[in-house]
């Protein structure tokens, strides 16, 4: 059997799939976070900023995008979620330094749910007095939906299995944070 390809059909077998990918100007992968990232209360007294995060490359057919940052270090049996927010329109590519904290600017619709801490929005790394550094991944997830049907009130769990649901694929980065 004899296969003919055309020399188009050969340029599109020589470029390589973009890659979902996710960078933040604070966040370098596998180094420690800055102070500004560690949480004000729990016993630590950072700045509590959430870090500027971009993504690229989304999967085709992504209808809106969520971040999530998550510890799978706590000494709690099931981690801590620090960071859960949802509904960022399709064309969102990026959210500035802040964007998590009270006044931060997010876009229009999007809903920031309960995170560990009992609260709304983001909360910054509190790892125990002398534990090893913690490692804390910064998720974004590219989802097929318009939008999650959670208000600010959901649990992590839950707007956890919404996103793995809905997941068209997702990209993280991870840093770490020790005290």
């Amino acid at each position: 059997m004899r296969y003919i390809l055309s020399s188009a059909a050969l340029l599109l077998a020589a470029v390589p799939a973009l890659a979902f990918d996710v960078t933040s100007p604070q966040l370098l992968p596998g180094k420690p976070m800055s102070k500004a990232q560690e949480y004000n209360g729990f016993g630590c007294n950072g700045g509590n900023v959430s870090p500027a995060l971009r993504w690229k490359d989304a999967p085709a057919g992504s209808k809106s995008f969520a971040v999530t940052v998550y510890d799978p270090d706590a000494p709690t049996g099931s981690g801590w979620w620090h960071w859960l927010v949802f509904n960022l329109p399709a064309d969102t590519r990026e959210l500035a330094s802040g964007a998590g904290n009270p006044g931060g600017v997010l876009p229009a619709g999007s809903v920031q749910s309960r995170t560990d801490y009992g609260v709304p929005g983001f909360g910054g790394a509190c790892p125990p007095q002398g534990d090893r550094p913690h490692r804390y991944i910064f998720t974004v997830h590219a989802l097929k939906v318009d939008k999650l049907e959670l208000g600010a009130d959901a649990m992590p769990a839950l707007v956890g299995y919404m996103l793995n649901a809905n997941s068209l694929g997702k990209t993280s980065l991870i840093a770490t944070y020790g005290r």
